[in-house]
C-alpha cells in the first residue's frame, strides 16, 4: 500500500494478521514498523526490490502461525476475525487448537466431542467437514493425516497486502 497516501487501511491490515509493504512517497519520513510482517520500501524501486521483500514478507508470514483461540461462548478468534461453532464443532476445534500444527487423532477428538460414547465415523467425518466449512473464512483448514486423524492449521499466506 502507498505511504502515507493509503495509511487509513494500514490498521485493519494490522489486525487482520496479513503482511505488509508499505510503499514510502520519496519525500516522506518512513513509519514505525508494528511488527515483523510489515516492511517499506522507498519509490521508485527496483521491482527486483520491492519483489524480494515481497518473498521475504511472505516466508515471515507462513513462519508466524499464531494458534486460534476459543473463548466461552464459542467463538474462534483467528488474525482479528471470528466464527460462531456449535457445540460439536467447538469439541472438536477446540481439541485441534490444543495441538494446533499437530495431529489429533480420530478417537481422541471422538471423546472430546462425545464424551458420552462414540459416534459413527460417518458422524465424525460429517462435523469434520462442516468446520472446515465454517473456518475456511477465517484463514484456517483441518488436513487428513492418513491413518492418523487431523490437523489444524493456518493456510499459507502467499498474498502480500500492498
Amino acid at each position: 500500500m502507498r505511504w502515507p497516501e493509503e495509511d487509513d487501511r494500514l490498521p485493519h491490515l494490522r489486525a487482520s494478521g496479513l503482511p505488509r509493504l508499505l510503499l514510502v512517497d520519496p519525500q516522506t519520513a518512513p513509519p514505525q514498523a508494528a511488527d515483523c510482517l510489515e516492511d517499506w520500501i522507498r519509490l521508485p524501486a527496483d521491482d527486483r526490490d520491492v519483489r524480494a521483500r515481497l518473498a521475504t514478507l511472505a516466508a515471515r508470514a507462513d513462519n508466524e502461525q499464531p494458534a486460534p483461540e476459543i473463548d466461552g461462548d464459542g467463538l474462534l478468534r483467528y488474525r482479528g476475525n471470528w466464527v460462531s461453532l456449535s457445540p460439536v464443532e467447538g469439541a472438536l476445534a477446540a481439541a485441534l487448537v490444543d495441538r494446533f500444527g499437530a495431529v489429533v487423532g480420530r478417537d481422541a477428538l471422538a471423546r472430546r466431542a462425545w464424551p458420552g460414547g462414540a459416534p459413527t465415523r460417518n458422524a465424525l467425518d460429517v462435523h469434520v467437514l462442516r468446520l472446515r466449512r465454517r473456518i475456511a473464512t477465517l484463514g484456517l483448514e483441518v488436513r487428513t493425516v492418513r491413518s492418523r486423524g487431523y490437523l489444524m492449521q493456518g493456510v499459507l499466506q502467499s498474498a502480500v497486502a500492498h
